[in-house]
């Protein structure tokens, strides 16, 4: 995992004090695949090339305005700061990619600010994904609601399983692997989330990138390759606890450091 200054990149420091809160987040692959949150904002009349780490950003001040955008009319930056886990500079500094926002003194607009994030970040319309693997992991995905709530829409579900083939699940007829191509096409899927097998993973990549998917979030435990133009974002559980694991691990040292050494006899 990537360093970050003051620590560890995807932590953030936030009361109580001396407690690390890891944010579900990846860091950017070492291969040449554009971040996913990166690619969707080519869309948006944005010329230069944004951070994964300000795009990260981006999500958090959108989630804070989105809590208080009915209990106040304005935020000024030191209240959006507060609210992202992040300081004031920070947030001016990273607004300020994206053109003029609020007026000095007065703060920002809360419901504007969240329509114009929704549209940096390409939120203002529903995006169609296509799922592929309905297992353990695949299915607790498709049932997660939060998805829908912001616009994105599982309309295809592959699986090999010739058991679930063919089951429908909230509407989606789930198909074999064979289709996946020939469906994404017919449906215009742009987005496709990847929960099969490590050994198949790649396959599956590949096959959604030859039907047009732009942009993949991969929940196998390996590092998928995709063409420049798609964008590939990963998602490994077990990593995010073992940078954890070492967080605490390195604290714990570090402490120990701190600590005055053992006094030892000497012969006199």
């Amino acid at each position: 995992m990537s360093r970050a200054r003051g620590g560890i990149s995807g932590f953030r420091r936030n009361p109580p004090p001396g407690m690390l809160v890891k944010c579900f987040t990846s860091s950017p692959p070492p291969h040449p695949v554009e971040s996913l949150h990166s690619r969707l904002l080519v869309a948006s009349p944005v010329s230069r090339k944004i951070s994964e780490s300000t795009v990260r950003r981006l999500s958090h001040y959108l989630r804070a305005l989105e809590r208080r955008v009915d209990q106040a009319s304005t935020l000024s930056s030191e209240q959006l700061a507060r609210e992202a886990g992040t300081t004031a500079a920070q947030v001016r500094k990273d607004l300020s990619l994206f053109g003029s926002f609020g007026k000095r003194g007065l703060g920002y607009p809360t419901g504007d600010l969240v329509t114009r994030i929704r549209t940096i970040m390409g939120l203002t319309r529903r995006w169609r994904v296509a799922l592929l693997g309905a297992g353990r992991i695949g299915s607790a995905l498709h049932a997660y609601g939060a998805f829908r709530d912001r616009g994105f829409d599982i309309v295809a579900i592959f699986d090999s399983d010739p058991a679930k083939i063919g089951t429908v699940r909230e509407g989606v007829t789930i198909e074999p692997p064979s289709r996946v191509v020939e469906s994404i096409r017919e449906r215009a899927i742009e987005l496709a989330i990847v929960a099969v097998p490590v050994e198949v993973a790649q396959e599956m990549v590949d096959a959604v990138v030859t039907a047009g998917v732009r942009g993949v979030l991969n929940f196998a435990p390996r590092r998928l390759h995709a063409p420049t133009g798609v964008a590939v974002q990963d998602v490994n559980m077990v990593m995010e606890l073992e940078a954890l694991a070492f967080a605490l691990t390195v604290k714990g040292i570090e402490g120990d450091a701190d600590e005055d050494p053992p006094c030892t006899a000497t012969a006199s």
